[in-house]
């Protein structure tokens, strides 16, 4: 997926509204001031940091999570028509979804992706971002509620079981939350099933996307043209979009 600056912006802004209609009070405000805070960091990450995963490219992060509140909402719907025990608010639903992937922005000094400097790793394996070695070790789950709750954003105990246990039993240290034998220590609250649900959907959808232009999809091992191509054009097409950011938003 190649971005024009003006699409970056544009879905910025897309991302931005699904606060302001979904999420009441002092907190929409607060939690747009974040965002707002890093929005070219924002506009500008990848989902993840390796091509052979989700949506490894330039705004793969803000297209992401516009999918996941999106598929959040439907799968909802699927679960409240089957006659599923909804005890949680489309409100804690959608403030879940746009917050669980938020710590992969890193902390508010240091943004968590930055460009893999491994030339051999970003063409024969697809890692093109690396982790900052700058920030401490953080799952993303925990980074996100940190974040949140460093900036005072109130979180509401559905809410905090949806952003910590989104990725479902792919997580081991989940387990403990999914998988029990007493019925005082399962999970109150069906937010979690539903938004893990939704995460994994739009994952998927998003990987689907990423194959339908790949040339070689049953070796992943071999670098193919189109990750070298990928690889290659990232650096080039960052600095010529933050080129662009600069113009636009430095026209004082």
């Amino acid at each position: 997926m190649n971005y024009t600056a003006e699409e970056l912006l544009e879905n910025f802004n897309q991302f931005i509204n699904k606060i302001e209609t979904n999420i009441k009070g002092e907190r929409a405000k607060q939690l747009i001031q974040l965002h707002m805070d890093h929005q070219e960091r924002i506009m500008l990450m990848p989902a993840s940091g390796n091509i052979n995963y989700h949506n490894c490219f330039i705004g793969g992060y803000v297209d992401h999570v516009i999918r996941v509140v999106d598929c959040a909402i439907r799968t909802h719907e699927v679960w409240k028509d089957m006659g599923a025990t909804i005890n949680y608010t489309v409100e804690e639903l959608v403030f879940a979804a746009i917050c669980h992937d938020l710590g992969k922005i890193g902390t508010e000094q240091a943004e968590q992706y930055v460009h893999n400097p491994s030339d051999w790793h970003r063409k024969n394996q697809g890692k093109l971002y690396t982790n900052n070695p700058v920030n401490c070790f953080m799952t993303v789950p925990d980074r996100s509620l940190k974040l949140l709750a460093d900036r005072g954003i109130t979180v509401t105990e559905n809410e905090w079981f949806g952003i910590k246990l989104h990725d479902g039993l792919y997580e081991e240290a989940n387990r403990p939350y999914y998988i029990n034998y007493n019925q005082d220590s399962s999970l109150r609250t069906n937010l979690p099933y539903v938004l893990h649900q939704a995460d994994l959907m739009a994952s998927r959808i998003e990987k689907n996307k990423s194959e339908i232009n790949t040339e070689d999809i049953t070796n992943v091992s071999k670098p193919t043209s189109s990750k070298k191509t990928q690889a290659t054009a990232t650096d080039k097409d960052i600095e010529s979009l933050k080129n662009v950011f600069d113009s636009l938003f430095n026209n004082d």
